[in-house]
């Protein structure tokens, strides 16, 4: 178990905890479409128990194409949800789905690119402020051996 742990993150030497990118995209990929996959049940039930003549969504396959094609931002529109529970959750999927389809994208143009990547810059911040820390405290102790020189 250490060794699943081990390769899913890691902690740098300022205690920082880093996850493994693969890690976070499928749990995101994963998290995506657990919520597709769900929302889909009650988006199919909206409309085909209450969208009448006008519903065109008319099975689970088409409900999860639908809210696909929502968190994607694409919305072909061959699908579509005629009843305000449906355009809830559609919406719902919309919004939520952006901000992950985002995260994805994010977190593979960091893994293509790097620049993304701030990590490496604020352990070298961090390492920065350690040594003028250490800087200080050298200083402050000479200065205190100073004064008591001069000190009667």
């Amino acid at each position: 178990m250490e060794r699943i742990k081990a390769k899913l993150k890691h902690q740098d030497e300022f205690g920082v905890t880093n996850y493994n990118n693969g890690f976070l995209f499928l749990s995101a990929f994963a998290l995506l479409y657990l919520l597709i996959a769900v929302l889909a049940l009650p988006l199919l039930w909206f409309e085909t128990h209450h969208g009448g003549e006008s519903a065109n969504i008319l099975t689970y396959a088409d409900a999860f194409w639908t809210l696909q094609m929502s968190a994607s931002t694409i919305g072909f529109g061959d699908f579509y949800p005629v009843t305000l529970g449906g355009r809830s959750l559609v919406a719902l999927v919309f919004y939520f789905g952006v901000g992950l389809v985002g995260f994805i994208g994010a977190i593979l143009a960091n893994s293509f690119f790097g620049f993304a990547e701030t990590s490496v810059k604020n352990r070298e911040l961090r390492r920065q402020n350690q040594d003028i820390l250490e800087h200080n405290k050298a200083l402050e102790s000479k200065i205190d051996q100073i004064i008591k020189r001069l000190e009667p």
